[in-house]
């Protein structure tokens, strides 16, 4: 069983609770679980490429660190932030890549 998100609620739950609500039960409970269609792994690289092309940084960090624990390597995040980089921009790919370092460097 999936583990159960609460970051929506625990950050935005008092001021926006509708917000949080479908944060944690539709998008990380329902929709992250359907692993028959598509799995963690995919989807955590698809996520990642979709925050670094809209160049949503602050989000882009912790959807990495998933993206690590679902088994996305090193290697192949570095191939999937190049490749992103001649469709996104070069500095997208480089303050991507900023915080890849971070987290891959064990």
């Amino acid at each position: 069983m999936p583990e159960k998100v609460t970051a929506g609620r625990d950050l935005l739950g008092e001021f926006a609770p509708k917000f949080a609500e479908l944060n944690d039960d539709v998008l990380f409970g329902q929709v992250w679980s359907r692993e028959t269609e598509l799995s963690s792994r995919d989807r955590s690289m698809i996520t990642v490429s979709a925050l670094l092309s809209g160049g949503n940084f602050e989000q882009l960090q912790g959807h990495m660190m998933k993206a690590k624990a679902n088994g996305v390597t090193k290697e192949e995040l570095v191939e999937v932030i190049t490749h992103l980089a001649f469709y996104c921009g070069w500095p997208k790919a480089w303050s991507a890549f900023n915080i890849a370092k971070e987290i891959y460097k064990d």
